[in-house]
């Protein structure tokens, strides 16, 4: 491995992240898809009331759990990372009902925003629908805060990989050859860091090899990253990020008394005419 290392630098990728206040555009948002901009930064897209209210619904759920997957954190709802098809499609049925309880009798930032990009690739002749199997279908989003001590909450990764690998019965193995982008709503944020770090890189498939991530993606090592220059979004309760997931990035450490909790779900193109949307 550190033959590899030594003969070959990682590649820098330019990364464009634009930055607004407001309700998030659909044409941004493809913009991410197509692979136009890196990143997309809408700070107070979503009200602090809202926010406090998803936050205390996180914190106070039933189906609030610990991750046991090698990446320190708490969640409702499910994820297909390391899992089979058969369990990430179950679990996702299981969740259903926590990850609805997230927002109860409130308005739904999450679907509000797939139901209008739906509309708009709709306009496009191209389908927005959530990824399935013939164990169940993907939910909107699942909730997360990261606990990871130290320099990061959550280790540098990407979100590629795991989509690329993710096995048999999976239809969003597909999207990994396109931009698989993740989306990220902040409902709480930590007093101190917490921050959303990008590098401008973005890893190919000999390049996870030579880190031994080439199934997962997680976690590039300071040592790989030292010489690749990197961007910090700096988030507050009510932000929304949108970054092309193929692109190494990670949440700094964070200290205080306040949770770092966010929803997250990933999305791309299949196909020209279909895009999936899962966890």
């Amino acid at each position: 491995m550190g033959t590899n290392q030594a003969s070959q630098a990682p590649a820098i990728s330019r990364v464009t992240i634009r930055h607004r206040t407001g309700s998030i555009s659909t044409a941004e948002i493809v913009s991410v898809l197509k692979g136009e901009i890196t990143a997309l930064h809408v700070k107070q897209a979503f009200s602090t009331q809202l926010a406090e209210e998803i936050t205390a619904n996180f914190l106070g759920s039933p189906g609030l759990r610990e991750r046991k997957d090698g990446v320190p954190g708490q969640y409702v709802g499910a994820s297909h990372y390391r899992k089979d098809a058969a369990t990430y499609f179950a679990e996702s049925e299981t969740a259903r009902p926590y990850v609805d309880a997230l927002f109860g009798n409130l308005v739904d930032p999450v679907r509000a925003l797939f139901d209008a990009l739906k509309r708009e690739l709709h306009n496009q002749g191209i389908q927005l629908r959530l990824a399935r199997s013939e164990h169940g279908q993907a939910n909107i989003c699942r909730a997360l805060s990261w606990c990871g001590s130290g320099t990061f909450s959550l280790d540098p990764h990407d979100d590629v990989a795991q989509v690329l690998c993710a096995g048999e019965g999976y239809e969003i193995s597909a999207v990994a050859h396109n931009t698989v982008a993740a989306l990220n709503f902040y409902p709480s944020m930590a007093e101190e860091g917490g921050n959303l770090r990008l590098w401008s890189h973005k890893p190919t498939v000999a390049d996870r090899k030579s880190q031994g991530v080439e199934a997962t993606g997680y976690p590039y090592s300071a040592g790989y990253l030292r010489d690749i220059p990197c961007r910090e979004i700096q988030l507050k309760p009510g932000d929304i990020a949108l970054i092309d997931g193929g692109f190494v990035h990670g949440v700094t450490g964070q200290s205080g008394g306040t949770r770092r909790v966010l929803l997250n779900s990933f999305f791309g193109f299949a196909r020209p005419d279909l895009v999936l949307w899962w966890t």
